[in-house]
């Protein structure tokens, strides 16, 4: 699921785009793009929506003054992305969750390194084609930099786009170094290609001496610096999410609870919609849509119910087919609710506006007329239907 999202960044409003897993999400993770680029170059778009197909929520963003974000790119500096990250993971930590796990693309990877210490809740970073420090950038424009010195500001061409530099930005990332990668004290990723002709590979070396154990390196062989080919990007993502997997533990393996056998535990999780449910063994979110407020991190109490009336009907018409030796090779219980059921209605004007709840049985194999009627009238056995159409009574104690 892919949404559109603003963030404030100083006076500037950012933009953005929070892609998450349809199925629970495991953690967020936040990108950050290259030097001019934006959150929907290739490498950003691929290796979060590969990272998304494993469970991975992944915000990318704009920096300030680029792509749809508010803001002049020539005021902006490297401590500026800084602050922009720092934004970013706020907007994560007060609507969703932080981010776990940082990520970086060739300026955007120095830029988490930096970032990294002000966002506590990130266990892990990795860069992709980084440089050391950010004033490594500075050879994009190398042969404008004593123009830049001498008159405060100089226009540049960078990847056929024209761009402002000031002195003010040379000033800024002049004052960066890489100490503070020696003191990380977050599991670090550095995936470098052999053959990359922007930034060398040997800032990679660089990086990694710098930082303390654990590290790891990853050769991005034949892949060009903004990882253009598709199998690239994929590749990397691929890499990240098995890596990150090693060090980042997700909330429903940190979450713990005792269940009685026969019970279920529903306990708020964000304080929000977003709920832990629990059974003596098993564990699921429950959730509301983005557009009711939620995180669809889970199926709403609609689905909840749905599903355990199609369970049911699935489960009780199997043991049927099993008992009576019936050749269904395959069954397929699609359910609706609705609070103005008319469609299919015998006694709509009798009953106009009723509650209800439409199933579609289907299966495959050849069963006769008579053998179709009673398969349908199995269905109305099962406990969940029997339950529903009983005369249920809620008990609610509030317990100290």
């Amino acid at each position: 699921m892919r949404q559109k999202i603003e963030f404030t960044s100083g006076n500037n409003k950012l933009s953005g785009l929070l892609e998450t897993p349809e199925s629970n999400i495991r953690f967020y993770a936040l990108f950050a793009h290259c030097f001019t680029c934006s959150k929907d170059v290739a490498a950003a778009s691929r290796i979060s929506r590969a990272l998304t197909a494993k469970g991975v929520a992944v915000l990318r963003f704009d920096f300030t003054g680029l792509g749809n974000s508010d803001g002049d790119f020539a005021n902006t500096n490297f401590s500026s992305n800084i602050q922009d990250l720092i934004a970013a993971a706020d907007f994560l930590r007060e609507g969703y969750q932080a981010p776990k796990l940082l990520i970086g693309h060739s300026l955007g990877g120095a830029a988490v390194l930096g970032v990294a210490q002000s966002v506590p809740e990130s266990v892990a970073v990795v860069t992709i084609g980084a440089p050391s420090d950010a004033a490594h950038v500075a050879h994009n424009f190398a042969a404008h930099i004593d123009d830049i010195n001498e008159k405060g500001e100089a226009e540049v061409s960078l990847a056929g786009r024209h761009f402002t530099i000031q002195k003010q930005f040379l000033d800024d990332i002049n004052s960066y170094g890489n100490a503070h990668i020696s003191k990380l004290k977050k599991a670090l990723l550095v995936m470098h290609s052999p053959i990359d002709k922007t930034v060398s590979i040997k800032e990679a070396e660089k990086i990694y001496q710098a930082a303390l154990h654990p590290k790891s390196f990853v050769s991005l062989d034949n892949a060009d610096h903004l990882l253009t080919k598709k199998a690239d990007a994929e590749y990397a993502a691929d890499v990240i999410a098995t890596w990150a997997n090693r060090y980042i533990v997700s909330d429903q393996e940190t979450y713990q609870s005792s269940v009685s056998k026969g019970h279920v535990l529903v306990e708020e999780k964000d304080h929000k919609f977003t709920q832990h449910v629990s059974t003596s063994s098993h564990y699921w979110l429950a959730d509301e849509p983005v557009k009711m407020g939620g995180k669809n991190a889970g199926p709403d109490p609609y689905e909840h119910l749905l599903a355990g009336l199609g369970a049911c009907t699935s489960m009780t018409l199997r043991m049927y087919a099993q008992r009576k030796n019936l050749p269904v090779e395959h069954i397929k219980v699609e359910l609706t609710h609705t609070r103005n059921y008319e469609d299919d209605c015998n006694n709509c004007e009798q009953q106009n506006g009723i509650e209800a709840i439409v199933r579609k049985i289907s299966f495959v194999g050849k069963l006769d007329e008579l053998q179709k009627a009673r398969f349908l009238e199995i269905a109305d056995k099962c406990p969940v239907h029997k339950t529903l159409h009983n005369d249920v009574t809620v008990i609610s104690k509030l317990v100290e």
